[in-house]
């Protein structure tokens, strides 16, 4: 078995073209139907916001993989000083079952995360394409940041600005080389969530805060998925989800929509329809898209196993 830790998944620099590259593929094995993937349990226990996840899955295609990725969100741990995600993920051999690589760690999740986002944004800007555009970010821990390094490795050279928001302040020593210039800290979440073309939201927040109707045209890509109140979000047309029976639970914005306004599966694109049937090109310019994902274990199945391979070219890791 090979064991890969957050320091040597780094040191691979896998691409972002690579990673979403991937995503992609992924996405279209399973539109194949070549996947199986069981609705993921939360366990709860104690403070009613932690909660480990259990997400198992098969991928075939050319990936040919099982495996679970097993994660924990304890938001209090910020106030520790660590971090609030921790998991491990596990591939298994589809043919005999046998566990052959473990990625401990949290630095493969928000490289999936960001992949899976960057997939988004290439076929939003495939459909809508212009000169140049403004990104906001708001939450500013890891996958805020994994999300800005997305950015700027796929889009570099088209990105205009960026503005970040993190309710415990921004500080902008922490953004790349070379952007620092090119990026605001906001004092408001209002001043990031009007001001750019696509706002992403990277939140651990407790309490929708988001009450205002997003601006024409954009994109939002909304990893956090419980930051946004029903009417800022009722008169959408364009409601993307990796998955409906994932997303439209848990107390997420989708199941919000779902409980309040009516939102059906059918009102909504998948993740699919983008990447296999081209969906967004029929949509106007000024809708705006909403990207709600709940999160896939295919895609963390695909991502690790990119990972797993690179490690073994490079010879990084330690096997056991």
């Amino acid at each position: 078995m090979l064991i890969l830790n957050d320091t040597e998944i780094r040191s691979l620099e896998a691409g972002w073209t690579a990673l979403t590259d991937c995503v992609e593929q992924a996405v279209r094995v399973a539109d194949a139907g070549d996947y199986a993937q069981p609705i993921k349990p939360y366990l709860r226990y104690g403070d009613p916001r932690n909660r480990i996840i259990a997400m198992p899955a098969y991928l075939g295609g050319d990936f040919d993989v099982a495996g679970i990725k097993w994660i924990a969100s304890f938001p209090a741990n910020l106030e520790r000083g660590i971090p609030r995600a921790h998991g491990v993920i596990v591939l298994n051999r589809a043919d005999t079952g046998q566990p052959y690589a473990m990625l401990n760690g949290g630095m493969a999740n928000q490289l999936r995360t960001a992949a899976v986002s960057g997939v988004v944004l290439r076929k939003f800007r495939a459909a809508r394409p212009e000169e140049r555009f403004r990104v906001s970010i708001i939450g500013w821990g890891p996958v805020g940041r994994s999300h800005m390094d997305m950015c700027i490795g796929l889009f570099g050279n088209k990105i205009e600005h960026f503005t970040i928001y993190d309710i415990r302040g921004v500080d902008l020593s922490s953004v790349p080389d070379g952007w620092r210039e090119r990026t605001t800290a906001a004092s408001r979440w209002e001043e990031a969530y009007e001001g750019c073309r696509v706002c992403i939201t990277c939140t651990v927040s407790a309490s929708r805060y988001i009450d205002r109707i997003p601006p024409a045209g954009n994109l939002l890509l909304h990893v956090s998925l419980r930051d946004y109140r029903a009417s800022a979000l009722q008169e959408l047309k364009a409601i993307v989800v990796d998955d409906w029976d994932e997303v439209c639970r848990e107390n997420t914005d989708i199941e919000l929509l779902h409980r309040e306004t009516g939102l059906t599966r059918q009102q909504t694109l998948s993740l699919a329809d983008l990447v296999c049937r081209q969906a967004l090109d029929g949509i106007p310019p000024a809708e705006t898209v909403l990207f709600s994902p709940m999160g896939m274990a295919v895609f963390d199945l695909a991502v690790a196993s990119l990972l797993v391979k690179q490690a073994r070219l490079q010879g990084v890791g330690t096997e056991l």
